[in-house]
């Protein structure tokens, strides 16, 4: 990989933030593509400043929350206090995770969570990641504002490999993924069922800006599919759809939406 110094800066910190156990210098040399050397200096820098911590005993090197505390103080005045409570609202309608996307150039980023199940079965992924565009309702909700070739075209960008743990029913091919589109455009919304992860299922729909229309986050509803069977993820459109429209509303006093 190699790249500036910046680039690797971030690589280093991506790469950790997905590792909650820590990693060795040497898987992140690799990474970088640079001398193990080269790696011991820019994290010994990172150590310094205190983004980063190594465990004396394992000798892996960790994210520390210095990032964590930034994220947290940006929301803090950015509006996440207004858009939390509508999705409070929609998790305690359904009794299922809700998570908010944002779009920010090529990206959509799940920034926020809401989890209305209380008992049984719980799905709950870590928020601050990429949505996948290729297996995921909230992808297919926003790829379906495209146009065909711009859906594939970013798509391609991002990558269609699936994950280990995919479900069965995952888009295998391009005109697989283009025939949900197709549907999602119909309804309005799009559905997957064990798609992504085996055994879950999940409804999301898109956030609009009031003013011009352009697409500015995915609302998504997930949970386990033996609670959220297609019939069931379809009766909660409706439900789905009054809320992407608060949100929609919402966004002009929050910064989150860009």
């Amino acid at each position: 990989m190699a790249g500036s110094q910046i680039e690797r800066v971030f690589s280093v910190l991506e790469s950790l933030a997905s590792e909650a156990g820590g990693l060795p210098m040497q898987t992140l040399a690799e990474q970088l593509g640079i001398p193990k050397s080269a790696t011991h200096r820019l994290l010994a820098e990172l150590v310094r400043l205190g983004y980063v911590r190594q465990n004396p005993d394992t000798l892996r090197y960790h994210m520390s929350t210095r990032l964590v505390a930034m994220g947290f103080r940006y929301l803090s005045g950015s509006g996440a206090d207004i858009v939390q409570p509508v999705l409070d609202r929609l998790a305690l309608e359904t009794g299922e995770l809700v998570r908010l996307g944002v779009i920010d150039g090529e990206r959509q980023t799940w920034i926020a969570k809401a989890q209305g199940a209380r008992t049984g079965l719980r799905y709950d992924p870590d928020m601050g990641r990429e949505a996948p565009l290729f297996y995921t309702a909230s992808g297919h909700a926003w790829l379906a504002c495209m146009s065909d070739a711009e859906a594939l075209s970013r798509v391609e960008r991002q990558g269609t490999e699936l994950p280990a743990g995919a479900g069965p029913n995952a888009p295998r091919s391009h005109g697989d993924l283009l025939e949900r589109l197709r549907i999602a455009r119909e309804q309005g919304y799009a559905c997957v069922e064990e798609s992504s992860a085996v055994g879950t299922s999940a409804i999301a729909a898109v956030v609009r800006h009031p003013g011009d229309g352009r697409v500015i986050g995915v609302l998504s509803i997930a949970g386990p599919s033996a609670r959220l069977p297609g019939a069931r993820l379809h009766e909660l459109a409706p439900l789905l759809l009054t809320f992407t429209r608060e949100l929609s509303q919402a966004s002009l006093a929050s910064e989150l939406f860009v």
